[in-house]
């Protein structure tokens, strides 16, 4: 059984995709209310480990459990029941283009509460005001910065007030004013909401803000774990290599 302090245990993940190993025996810890960045080059299996979270995927070997449960047993209904506890902001954001920002983060509260329409509105207003993009509810995806949509999808995954959320490249192809801002409202997430994140990301600003504590995968393996600065000073050609 994992630590009971730790939302998220991975134990010894495998996945393959034909002849092609993707995962070869990830293993990793994340603590209550603490933010794990996870990094590394293109095709390390970054965004294969995340999916593994939510079981959009699952593994040829290993187990997970999050908040005490081992996913791979678990009914549909307590699947469904589980995931309304994690916001996943996706790499491109996933907004709807034909909808406002008020109508795609309702579409959330209207598929997965009971809540009135005031309350709903209520609610939205409330997020918005934290990502402070109010004016922005009546507009569409498409009249949106890079950096906006960033904040209304991240503004759309806290909706339901989980209590983890798994970011998918969260800064890519941003200003870095934008990856600034973006990092910092997720240091709030955590610092005032005691969520605990996972992030993949292989901006190093937005590590450096907004992790606790870092992985680095390499050809499907954790190579090295530590903090940022303890990454960065590590001595294995790929980490020297990767951090320049």
């Amino acid at each position: 059984m994992p630590d009971a302090d730790n939302v998220i245990t991975i134990q010894a993940l495998h996945k393959a995709f034909g002849g092609h190993q993707v995962l070869r025996g990830v293993s990793l810890e994340v603590p209550r209310a603490t933010s794990l960045a996870v990094m590394g080059g293109s095709g390390t299996g970054k965004s294969v480990l995340l999916k593994h979270i939510v079981r959009l995927m699952d593994p040829d070997e290993g187990v997970i459990w999050v908040h005490g449960r081992r996913i791979d047993v678990l009914s549909l209904s307590e699947l469904d029941a589980l995931r309304l506890r994690i916001g996943f902001l996706f790499q491109g954001g996933a907004l709807f283009d034909s909808m406002t920002v008020t109508e795609n983060m309702d579409f959330m509260l209207r598929h997965h509460t009971s809540m009135t329409e005031e309350a709903r509105l209520d609610r939205i207003m409330e997020a918005l005001a934290w990502v402070n993009l109010q004016p922005a509810a009546g507009q569409f995806p498409a009249q949106l910065s890079g950096g906006q949509k960033k904040r209304i999808a991240l503004a759309r995954a806290i909706i339901l007030e989980p209590d983890i959320l798994l970011c998918d490249e969260p800064t890519t192809g941003l200003d870095p004013v934008s990856v600034r801002t973006v990092s910092e409202l997720l240091v709030r997430l955590r610092a005032e909401r005691d969520m605990t994140i996972v992030t993949i990301t292989h901006d190093l600003l937005c590590a450096e803000i907004t992790a606790d504590a870092a992985v680095f995968l390499h050809e499907g393996r954790v190579l090295a774990r530590g903090t940022i600065a303890q990454l960065k000073a590590h001595e294995h050609p790929e980490l020297r290599l990767f951090f320049g």
